[in-house]
């Protein structure tokens, strides 16, 4: 079971609600609307799947990481250089 499971619904009405927004940005275009309203609206659907993989990885460490922390060795090593590596492409994004 992923550390997510328990808010499995919060996050899908997350993403679904993101998706409406990018069908949004969608229609924008087609219509030529102003494109600085167009960034406004990518800005905060980039802000909401931020705040998605935020939860995800906070989720991650409290639950996967700090199991395998728990029973020791080089599965410990791994999570941890797994969710670094996560943490390292979510910033460079």
């Amino acid at each position: 079971m992923h550390g997510y499971s328990g808010d499995k619904d919060d996050y899908l009405k997350r993403l679904r609600r993101i998706e409406g927004q990018i069908r949004g940005l969608q229609r924008m275009v087609e219509e030529d609307k102003y494109c600085i309203d167009i960034l406004t609206q990518v800005s905060a659907a980039t802000k909401a799947l931020q705040a998605v993989s935020l939860g995800l990885v906070d989720q991650h460490l409290h639950h996967c990481v700090a199991e395998a922390v728990a029973e020791g060795g080089q599965i410990a090593d791994d999570k941890v250089r797994e969710a670094s590596a996560a943490i390292a492409r979510l910033v460079r994004s």
